[in-house]
């Protein structure tokens, strides 16, 4: 099943995607006015039996997506993951995973602009995968780990390089308005039942800049949440963003920011594309 977050006629709302568009989901299911909430009530199966046979409400040309999850109590993202992006920042895999936050109020939806901000020119591109947390829970062994996830979705975790690099802890760069985007649909686990086929690209203005493989990262998903676990508690609807592979816009040469102007395309296989023009921040 495909679920997303949208808007019409200013109302936000969520429902299941199928060929023909988007079923309506909002007041379908008790308790579940929007995405977080029906992963809290644990409605997935729910959401599918009302879907199943019938016909779209909305096109998805009528609808503003809206970020999956708008309003995720955490966004939690894994820095230098990928190895081969580990070799071009120079950095190596250390024991630990590397974590920040990004909040939620940075993201924007699919066809919504990514911002260039006022205080820098250095916005930078990074295609993820995203894995959203369908069950809660604390001190999550890895061999269990992957009972907590409802599903998986495309994120471009945007930097603005000068500002993530003013001191060690760069939080900072990772959570200017509007440079995170995520989207456009959650695509659950019985749909993609080994995440290690996964595969993320981005492009920039139709030119492929990333690449990678999933199997290519140093923590996997279970360890990942387990790691997190045993620090803070997951709750549904938790977004975990698994690192971006090698090709981001600053480590070439010329080195490569977004601009207005450009549109921004993180594909997923087995997901979706996620795409995001780029605006100036008025």
């Amino acid at each position: 099943m495909k679920l997303t977050s949208f808007s019409r006629n200013n109302v936000a709302g969520y429902g299941a995607v199928t060929d023909g568009g988007v079923i309506d989901l909002t007041s379908a299911i008790e308790g579940a006015p929007d995405l977080k909430n029906l992963l809290e009530t644990d409605g997935l199966a729910q959401a599918a039996d009302y879907a199943l046979g019938r016909s779209a409400d909305y096109a998805l040309e009528d609808i503003t997506f809206l970020p999956l999850i708008p309003d995720a109590r955490k966004v939690i993202c894994v820095a230098v993951n990928y190895l081969a992006h580990a070799r071009e920042a120079g950095r190596t895999i250390a024991e630990h995973p590397v974590l920040f936050h990004r909040h939620a109020q940075t993201q924007v939806g699919h066809r919504e602009s990514l911002l260039v901000p006022k205080a820098s020119e250095q916005l930078d591109f990074e295609g993820e995968i995203a894995v959203v947390l369908g069950r809660g829970g604390a001190h999550i062994a890895p061999a269990d780990a992957m009972n907590y996830v409802a599903g998986y979705s495309c994120y471009n975790e945007a930097s603005v390089r000068d500002w993530q690099f003013h001191v060690h802890q760069y939080s900072m760069g990772k959570n200017f308005n509007a440079t995170g985007g995520f989207g456009p649909w959650l695509v659950t686990t019985d749909e993609i039942p080994d995440p290690d086929a996964l595969t993320v690209t981005t492009r920039l203005n139709g030119e492929q800049m990333q690449f990678g493989e999933f199997n290519d990262v140093a923590f996997g998903i279970p360890a990942l949440i387990s790691y997190v676990s045993q620090a803070l508690p997951w709750c549904p609807g938790d977004v975990l963003v698994t690192g971006t592979p090698g090709g981001v816009g600053f480590k070439r040469k010329p080195p490569i920011f977004l601009k207005q102007g450009d549109v921004v395309e993180v594909e997923v296989n087995l997901v979706g594309t996620l795409v995001n023009p780029v605006a100036n921040e008025a």
